[in-house]
């Protein structure tokens, strides 16, 4: 069995500068690692190395053995279930534009209601290397978007010329949307059947009313008739 390879820590890091993420999950920008290491001391927490490959790499700010004790127990946890859950992948670009941004969350939100994890991956092309921080913008809308909705199981970072961002649901929140939605489709389907029968009505009751009209009409015209 292959074991995985430890993320370096605190000294063991070797990059000069790094960006940095909070405890909370907060964008701390770039900072040099003296910096980052003094932060990570003052908090009493570690300083750890999430995305190696990144430029500069991707640290962030944790308890580093509680942090191991949890992963364990969700890789536990996970071989217990009897449901195999799938990763499904939605593809990004840099520059992906409002329009399209909108059809891939809405995929995204289908993969996470159906209780899989969903990995964004965004390709950089030629050029768009030298800027990875627009690569970072776009995961970070788009873990602020579903927040609500999911949390990030894999934090961003690179394979190759490729960053990629795991989430997985908040199955408690997505079945009480998924409740909420279908209470709002059944009742969007009853008042769109009283909706119809009331038309229905309307149209009957205005044939009526044409009759008794013509009826009336002839009505007076007799009785003059009859007068003289």
């Amino acid at each position: 069995m292959v074991q995985e390879k430890e993320a370096r820590i605190n000294h063991e890091i070797q990059a000069p500068e790094v960006r940095l993420i909070g405890a909370d999950g907060e964008q701390l920008g770039i900072v040099s690692l003296v910096v980052a290491i003094t932060l990570a001391g003052e908090a009493e927490i570690d300083l750890v190395e999430i995305a190696p490959t990144a430029q500069p790499p991707v640290c962030r700010l944790m308890d580093y053995g509680k942090f191991r004790y949890q992963e364990s127990k969700k890789r536990h946890e996970t071989k217990l279930r009897q449901k195999q859950v799938q990763i499904k992948e939605v593809k990004f670009r840099p520059n992906t534009d409002d329009g399209d941004y909108k059809i891939k969350l809405r995929s995204l939100m289908t993969f996470l209601e159906d209780g899989d994890k969903a990995k964004i991956t965004l390709r950089f092309r030629g050029r768009e290397m030298a800027h990875q921080e627009f690569g970072m913008r776009l995961l970070e809308r788009i873990r602020d978007d579903l927040e609500p909705y999911a949390i990030v199981e894999q934090f961003p970072r690179m394979e190759g010329r490729q960053m990629v961002m795991v989430l997985s649901a908040k199955k408690k929140e997505l079945k009480t949307i998924k409740v909420k939605r279908d209470k709002l489709e059944e009742i969007k389907s009853n008042v769109a059947q009283n909706i119809s029968g009331a038309k229905l009505d309307i149209k009957n009751s205005g044939t009526d009313f044409g009759i008794i009209a013509r009826v009336e009409s002839e009505k007076p015209s007799n009785q003059i008739l009859e007068s003289n």
